[in-house]
């Protein structure tokens, strides 16, 4: 009668620790199955909307800074979990089978849990008793925080390693910013790889006046309608520029007793500037010299184009810029906005 007393106690020792063993492994695949998901805002954003009186906001960053708690406790489940199956497994199937087992579960388990179907439904029960895990974090702070030192969880900021990646945040900020201000970064961030030729006009679109051309009224007439303030002075050839003739300055050109050529009334300053360089260079030389016309040269120092301050800037906007003659183009117009009396007083400087 003993016997059979004792034999019927182990069986039924045996059936439950199986049925053990079965829950804890159901609860382990559960537990490693979910997925807690922090707000995809950052701590900065949260922090800006709440300034603003957000209070949703507020919740939000209550949240994700106990965020950290829940994975923490997700990894003490999971140890622990795994030591109660090794420990019943060496119970149910011995000692080398009971770790071979145990091996197997912990190796497989994760894998197991990211079943779709399983890692669903022990997410849906994760997020129905999310608030009262949050709540029992919130009770037991000194726990948790001895549970930090075993599972340390990183910070949500990172650096930006590349400009690539930077470029690549700024497409995928969907409204945050406007069209025009997406332009504006990437034509900014790019601004230092592109070329003073990628964005000059060419020599062959050079309007230009030879040195001694007289600036009579058909002369004058051309040089207006090409729309031009700026118009190269040259002598004998392109390759020879030798001035900058600035149309506001002869526009009341028949108002002097003697017509002048387009040597006499040019700007002597010319400025040169190499075709492999970077347009942040040439804008920098632009501020320097303040100066808005720039003569392009290759290596042979031949003219192979011309640059504008308004090129530069608009290869920076990524849009068109209207310069004082894109709209008018006939002399009587530009004249009537060129009143020289006006604001000219003898300490006044233009900036």
């Amino acid at each position: 009668m003993g016997a059979q007393t004792k034999v019927r106690y182990n069986t039924i020792m045996t059936v439950f620790l199986a049925i053990v063993y079965i829950v804890t492994m159901v609860l382990l695949f559960v537990v490693l199955g979910i997925r807690p998901q922090m707000t995809t805002h950052s701590t900065f954003e949260l922090r800006r909307r709440i300034k603003n009186g957000d209070e949703e906001a507020a919740f939000l960053l209550h949240r994700n800074e106990l965020m950290p708690d829940v994975f923490s406790l997700q990894r003490v489940l999971t140890a622990m979990l795994l030591v109660m199956l090794s420990a019943i497994g060496v119970v149910l199937f011995h000692w080398t089978l009971g770790v071979l087992v145990s091996l197997l579960i912990a190796l497989e388990a994760g894998a197991i849990a990211r079943i779709a179907l399983l890692q669903h439904y022990s997410q849906k029960l994760y997020e129905r008793y999310e608030s009262k895990v949050l709540g029992f974090i919130e009770k037991y702070p000194l726990v948790f925080r001895a549970i930090h030192i075993v599972s340390p969880i990183p910070p949500d900021t990172y650096d930006i390693e590349s400009r690539e990646e930077l470029l690549h945040m700024v497409e995928q900020s969907g409204d945050v910013l406007t069209a025009d201000q997406k332009m504006l970064i990437q034509n900014s961030l790019g601004f230092d790889d592109r070329t003073v030729e990628e964005v000059m006009i060419s020599r062959t679109a050079i309007d230009t006046i030879n040195h001694d051309e007289t600036l009579g009224p058909l002369v004058l007439d051309d040089l207006f309608k090409t729309t031009h303030s700026r118009i190269p002075v040259i002598k004998d050839s392109i390759d020879n520029v030798i001035g900058i003739l600035y149309l506001r300055d002869v526009m009341h050109v028949g108002t002097h007793k003697k017509t002048r050529t387009a040597e006499q009334a040019m700007e002597k300053k010319v400025f040169y500037i190499r075709q492999d360089q970077s347009l942040w260079h040439a804008l920098s030389a632009f501020i320097r010299t303040n100066h808005h016309l720039f003569i392009v040269l290759n290596e042979h120092r031949e003219t192979v184009g011309i640059l504008t301050l308004e090129d530069c800037m608009e290869a920076l906007l990524g849009r068109a810029i209207k310069d004082e003659f894109d709209d008018d183009d006939q002399p009587e117009v530009v004249m009537k906005r060129t009143v020289t009396a006006n604001n000219a007083t003898k300490n006044g400087t233009n900036v």
